[in-house]
């Protein structure tokens, strides 16, 4: 088994391209290339999809696949290599033929003594087929080939110089090189990445759902085999954290072959080491060694690691139950500073019902909460559950792992939680509460409108009783209704909201949710009082990162975006770390650092929900990060890759009738039209973010994109139809945010007449929101300054253009550099030459490698944000280290910050024409 399915190829774009590159282009990268990896990682896949391809090429493909069972045959592997061939060695000298058939018995005779012969015949065959067509020589599984089939092969690699012969071979990890691989180049499968290995795990027939699903993707580690096969498992009962997912039948008997003839010692001391996941003390190592010399696990230092993630499940499953629980229960004693993980053990131990285990379980599934670790503190709220003799206990702890599998975005999980519930109480309340937990699991999934639906029932039902749930219920609903963006929603959230009693002394989660409720169905709304109050709560140090989330949200919502981004800092620690909000809302931290300038950020945060989405049930927040990645590429200027990420939103915002995404989608493909001059394009977009009788698509978001449509109307003719939703929006934002304000008073001054709009440009420049939003506040800038320019009023423009450029320099917004760059040359700047000038000659993804490294980050930490592997960040890296004019990463944060002794100064070179021109030519240095 491999990464592939149905034909194609999961993930390996870098690695698949690596081999391509080596099977179509002869000589470029050399004669000879060893795929490496452990068993199951995808060797065989990988060779083959490439390979496969060459069969209408011409290419003559020669195949040899070692076997355990063929390993002490002599030139078994070269015969299976040459059989195709064979009938072309009648055309060799008689002393070559005769020593090739020889070999393999074929010829009268006997085989001749001479090994040199037999290897000269071997290469001599190979030479004369690739006169006729080159010759691919794959060998696959080359650990198990015979000795001395790879022996003749190291001495045809040896020779392949000038020859249309490459010759591609496979390894296994931990086994010795064969000797035709040595000294050349290896290529070493790792892993899966998290998104690609979700991606084949659903490509499964009935891929596993829920808790199921995540514990596959834990446990499989990215190894495709491992996916595959425990994708075939069903879900059911027993199988928690500390007991390894069982195999299928075919694959159990395939490694529980080799346990049988282990000592009872080792099999006793292998149960231990695949029961708990630390250090088995107290084994000698001589126990150890027949299961090493087996190739089950690997000894380094006191630790034992298996050699597969599926050899630790054979081994599990093998063993009797009696013996699984006492293995569990040596494990047990052996933690009791680890509460945690000894009451997982204890509850594997058991085989049924014990309260004090369930209250075990309990407490550790709230610690683990409290570190968000939904997923964990779930299932082990739900084993807790199971574990509990008295129905209401079990009614209760299943209700609260129905409350933490929401949070993960596994509603299929949620579902049967709740049904669990409902099957054990018909109490209306209690049903209820569950039933709460259910619906803020579908509100994320495309079920959107079931669980709005079911989110107002609960909080009607939940009023009298539980305010505090009501209020809830309702915050969920009020985020199905801001994603649908749906106008009509917003009166009956209102209508329940005024249920739910205002009760004194509220927490700080109830009143953050009754603002959330406020902001979300109407940001305009009472401004004023909602900032109020947000400032208050925001003073105070909340209880946890959850509510710091939903402070960060609200002051999103209301386009505080300094407030937002020092929220969001007090959540996530480090920079670049995303913060640890639930999947649906983890977006909302790159929407916040999209808007501030920190794009690098903003990127990672979108490549993490990616990575979350792709283990979500079903991968339904995915549209939400491929949204934003498409803005900041658009803004960065890498218009084709922000059309592709763009084009993929809106397919998921389509299904999901999700209009914030939809909206969001446009304005990144209406920006990346701008970014290549195609003005025409940018203003379709644009209008696309409202309505055909001039609203809002989305009453919310679609307000960002009014300046950018007018921008596109006045370069294309199109003012009219701009000027339209201008002024059927001019009411609702001028008494709304001073964002707002100044998006409105930028679209006028692009639509108004000479007279008006240099007091609308003004106006917008007033507005206090620069450090907030710093590239809308250059854009308008830019605007302005080219407005002075062609009316004559280059001293004017001058100061302008230069912020705006400076701006978009520092955050990379490469068209708009550009753009100012050239207002300034046609306003009588030049440009010295410089650094400054260097890293707009990088692609975005060069750009956003070179800041990252300049902040000191690894080569890996940059692939891991930026999903691509260390050795692609490290080539970027090598290719633009020239075209910067550096020589040593230590150099790269100063020229990132502008301290680069050669940065480029922009020098006035003439006066401008027409009245401010008098003064004559001057130089000023700024």
């Amino acid at each position: 088994m491999g990464t592939s399915w149905g034909g194609t190829l999961v993930g390996r774009s870098s690695e698949a391209a690596r081999v391509r590159g080596f099977v179509s282009s002869p000589g470029d990268s050399g004669q000879v290339l060893v795929v490496t990896g452990e068993p199951g990682i995808g060797k065989s896949a990988l060779i083959d999809s490439e390979v496969d391809g060459l069969r209408d090429t011409g290419v003559r493909v020669l195949r040899a696949e070692g076997s355990e069972s063929e390993r002490g045959l002599a030139f078994a592997g070269l015969h299976q290599l040459l059989r195709p061939v064979l009938a072309q060695a009648e055309s060799l000298p008689d002393r070559q033929r005769d020593a090739l058939l020889g070999a393999f018995g074929i010829a009268a005779g006997s085989a001749e003594s001479d090994q040199l012969i037999l290897r000269i015949a071997v290469l001599t065959l190979l030479s004369h087929t690739a006169r006729r067509h080159p010759v691919l020589i794959v060998m696959d599984d080359a650990q198990w080939l015979d000795q001395d089939s790879l022996d003749v092969l190291a001495f045809v690699s040896r020779r392949l110089d000038g020859e249309q012969i490459r010759l591609l071979g496979a390894v296994r990890s931990g086994a010795p090189l064969p000797a035709f691989a040595r000294s050349h180049p290896v290529l070493e499968l790792g892993p899966l990445e998290a998104s690609a290995a979700g991606r084949l795990l659903d490509a499964q027939p009935g891929p596993p759902v829920g808790p199921l699903r995540a514990r596959v993707l834990d446990e499989a580690a990215g190894n495709p085999l491992a996916l595959i096969e425990f994708a075939k498992l069903e879900s059911g009962p027993g199988l928690w954290p500390v007991e390894p997912l069982p195999l299928t039948d075919r694959l159990e008997q395939g490694f529980t072959s080799r346990l049988d003839a282990l000592p009872g010692a080792t099999k006793r001391a292998l149960l231990l080491a695949a029961t708990g996941t630390g250090t088995v003390e107290g084994i000698a190592p001589e126990v150890w060694r027949p299961a090493e010399q087996a190739e089950l696990i690997r000894l380094r230092g006191g630790d034992v690691r298996f050699r597969h993630p599926l050899i630790r499940s054979a081994v599990y499953h093998a063993a009797p139950p009696a013996e699984r629980h006492e293995a569990h229960r040596r494990w047990a004693a052996a933690l009791r500073d680890v509460p945690g993980r000894r009451a997982w053990h204890l509850a594997a131990a058991g085989t049924g019902p014990d309260e004090a285990v369930a209250r075990e379980m309990e407490r550790a599934a709230e610690q683990t909460g409290k570190r968000s670790g939904f997923a964990a503190a779930a299932v082990a709220f739900q084993r807790a559950a199971e574990l509990s003799p008295d129905e209401p206990d079990r009614v209760r702890r299943f209700t609260r792992a129905a409350a933490m599998a929401a949070l993960t975005g596994q509603a299929t999980w949620a579902e049967d939680l709740t049904a669990q519930v409902e099957a054990l109480t018909d109490d209306p309340v209690q049903l209820a509460l569950v039933r709460l937990h259910k619906g803020q699991a579908l509100a994320l999934t495309p079920r959107r409108n079931a669980a709005y639906t079911l989110l107002l029932r609960v909080a009607e039902t939940l009023a009298p009783h539980h305010p505090a749930q009501a209020l809830e219920a309702l915050a969920a609903a009020a985020l199905v209704c801001y994603y649908s963006g749906d106008a009509g929603r917003r009166d009956e959230i209102r209508r329940v909201f005024s249920l739910i009693a205002a009760s004194p002394g509220r927490r700080q989660e109830q009143e953050l949710a009754c603002l959330w409720i406020r902001a979300a169905t109407d940001p305009s709304a009472d401004r004023a009082g909602l900032l109020a109050v947000l400032r208050r709560l925001a003073a105070f140090e909340p209880a946890g990162p959850g509510l710091l989330a939903a402070a960060a949200t609200i002051a999103w919502l209301l386009d505080e975006t300094t407030v937002a981004v020092h929220l969001f800092e007090r959540m996530s620690g480090p920079a670049l770390t995303p913060a640890p909000l639930p999947d649906g809302l983890r977006c909302v931290e790159g929407w916040v650092c999209l808007e501030h300038g920190r794009w690098s950020t903003a990127l990672a945060v979108a490549a993490a929900s990616t990575r979350a989405a792709a283990l979500s049930d079903p991968p339904f927040t995915a549209a939400a990060p491929r949204a934003l990645h498409a803005c900041v590429l658009a803004l960065q200027g890498d218009p084709a890759a922000a059309r592709a990420s763009a084009r993929e939103a809106l397919d998921l915002a389509a299904a999901q009738e999700n209009r914030f995404v939809a909206v969001r989608a446009r304005w990144a493909m209406g920006t990346a039209a701008a970014a290549e001059g195609d003005h025409e394009a940018a203003f379709d977009q644009f209008r696309l973010m409202f309505t055909t009788d001039g609203d809002e698509v989305h009453y919310h978001v679609s307000r960002y994109g009014l300046a950018d449509l007018a921008a596109a109307a006045a370069r294309t003719g199109r003012q009219d139809a701009a000027r339209a939703v201008v002024d059927r929006l001019a009411d609702r934002l001028t008494n709304s945010s001073s964002r707002h304000r100044a998006l409105l008073f930028r679209a006028k001054a692009l639509l108004a007449d000479a007279d008006e709009a240099e007091q609308y440009f003004r106006a917008a420049l007033d507005e206090p929101y620069a450090e907030d939003r710093p590239f809308a506040h250059a854009h308008t800038q830019l605007d302005y300054g080219e407005w002075l320019r062609r009316r004559l009023r280059s001293s004017q423009a001058r100061p302008l253009l230069a912020a705006a450029l400076e701006t978009f320099g520092r955050l990379g917004a490469e068209p708009w550099s550009s753009r100012a760059l050239a207002e300034l040359r046609a306003a009588g700047i030049r440009q010295s030459p410089g650094a400054s000038d260097s890293l707009p000659a990088l692609t975005p993804q060069q750009q956003e490698i070179v800041r990252l490294a300049a902040r000191g980050l690894t080569n890996r930490e940059i692939g891991e944000r930026l999903q691509l592997s260390p050795r692609t960040v490290g080539s970027h890296l090598y290719r633009s280290f020239p075209k910067l004019g550096v020589t040593a990463r230590s150099q790269l944060r100063d020229l990132v910050d502008g301290r680069m002794p050669q940065a480029a100064e922009l020098t006035l070179v003439e006066a401008g024409a027409g009245r401010e021109g008098r003064d004559g030519p001057y130089e000023h240095t700024g």
